[in-house]
This record gives C-alpha cells, structure tokens and sequence, in this order.
C-alpha cells in the first residue's frame, strides 16, 4: 500500500541488469557513464521533486524546478558520489533514488516555507529560485536567521511553529501531538506573528 508521501516514481523502474551495469560504469568513472545516467533517471528526479513539492504545498516556477534538479545532481556528485555508493540493493534504486532526492528538497524547502509564512526575506518572497540558487552561503545565511527567528519566541510557541509551518502538521495533529485544544492553534500561531513582528520594526 502507497502512503501519501510516495512519490510518482517509487515502484515504476525496478533495478535491472542495465540499471546494475549503469550505476557499475558511473561508480568507474567510465566515459559517458554520467551522461547515460542523468538521461535514465532525470524525468524521474523531476517527478519527485515536484510531487515532493506538492505534497508540502508548495509551488515551483520552472526555474525552483531547474534549480532543485541542479543540486540533486550536485548531492549525488558530492564525497565521490556518496549517495550512489551507499546503495546496497535492498530496494529498487528507483526507490533509494527517490528518498535521496526527496532529502535535499525538503531540506531546501523546509527554511524557506518557515520564512516565507511569516514574511521574512522580502526579496525572496516572491519565488523559491532565490532560495535555493545562490549556493551554500545563501543556505547558511537561510539555516542562521531561521535558527534566529525561533530564538526569539518562547518555548511554548517553537514547537506550535514548527509542526504547523516546517513539518506541515495539521491543526489535528498538533492538538494531538502537544495536547492542546484545536482552537487555540490559530491564535497561538498569530500571536508568534505578532511577536516576531515587534522584533522587526525599528527602534522609536
């Protein structure tokens, strides 16, 4: 049985001969070897990013697609293709592939909704592109004023916070989770809102 956070393409490419021969040429370093491999599985990389994306109710432009497909491949690159070697044929690879890819969109995605809910980074608003494509020091910044921004609210609203805007919980879940009525999560979440914004405006 499918949750719903499988994506598109978990059981659609099981891993054949040719998929085993590929990943072989590819951890060899054989000519040709990246190229044939992006070409295999690169409308799958895009299946997942989006239905990824969808799933946490986000919207990607064409060029949020381009750029998360861009750092799929660089994390698939990166520590001597790391990821790819640490496939042990449990599953599909289509199915190892698709956590992998699943993990560095969320990653990329999970700052940018928290800050984007309480309308930081005015910027950035407008598309996730700005987001995810000025490299890693545009993330660090991202990770740093995130981390700050939770600072600066009280204990009992960081966890409100974080199940509703980075974990996409519901209001069910939350109330189930922290034990607490439905019907104070709006105003909970609101008064975070307001908080943050008093630290934003300037000094009289």
């Amino acid at each position: 049985m499918r949750s719903d956070e499988d994506g598109p393409g978990d059981t659609e490419m099981p891993l054949t001969e040719k998929d085993r021969h590929l990943i072989n040429e590819l951890l060899q370093a054989r000519p040709g070897a990246w190229t044939a491999f992006v070409d295999r599985y690169a409308v799958l990389i895009t299946q997942v990013i989006r239905h990824t994306a969808h799933a946490h109710s986000l919207k990607l432009s064409d060029d949020d697609l381009e750029d998360l497909t861009s750092d799929v491949f660089t994390t698939l690159l990166e520590r001597n293709m790391g990821a790819i070697r640490g496939f042990r044929g449990r599953a599909s690879f289509a199915t190892y592939l698709t956590v992998v890819v699943r993990r560095v969109v969320l990653r990329k995605l999970t700052q940018r909704r928290y800050m984007q809910a309480f309308g930081h980074v005015k910027a950035h608003q407008a598309s996730l592109s700005d987001g995810v494509s000025d490299g890693a020091g545009r993330e660090v910044d991202a990770k740093d004023e995130v981390d700050s921004l939770m600072n600066r609210l009280p204990y009992s609203l960081r966890a409100l916070v974080s199940m509703f805007y980075i974990d996409g919980k519901s209001y069910k879940d939350i109330s189930r989770t922290l034990g607490i009525p439905a019907n104070s999560i709006g105003p909970g979440l609101q008064r975070a809102k307001d908080l943050l914004a008093q630290h934003e405006r300037p000094a009289s």
